[in-house]
């Protein structure tokens, strides 16, 4: 059974910096994709940014030159460093993983507010 643990999260002013972790507990295939998503109130859903196990990255256009997201397959962790935050980045994250073995098996973290004041 994987769980995804997220950290990380918390009040900042804009301008400011976080970095949130997501721990991965369990096995997972080693061909993977791991992603932050984040929803703000009365929002959809939106993809941030993700990680493939061979290293390749995809941002929103939204947070390219301002987050980087990177992992230690060692460690089972993925960070996701945020700098130059806007009160547009407030939301809550959420961590996934997804992988394939015959079929498509996605895994969600419980979720972790950041708060961008002005």
């Amino acid at each position: 059974q994987v769980q995804l643990v997220e950290s990380g999260g918390g009040l900042v002013q804009a301008g400011g910096s976080l970095r949130l972790s997501c721990a991965a507990s369990g096995r997972i295939v080693s061909r993977n994709v791991v992603a932050w998503y984040r929803q703000a109130p009365g929002k959809q859903r939106e993809l941030v940014a993700s990680i493939s196990s061979d290293g390749n990255t995809n941002y929103s256009d939204s947070v390219k030159g301002r987050f980087t997201i990177s992992r230690d397959n060692a460690k089972n962790t993925v960070l996701l460093q945020m700098n130059s935050l806007e009160p547009e980045d407030t939301a809550v994250y959420s961590c996934n993983a997804r992988w394939w073995v015959f079929r498509q098996y996605d895994v969600w973290g419980q979720g972790t507010q950041v708060t961008v004041s002005s």
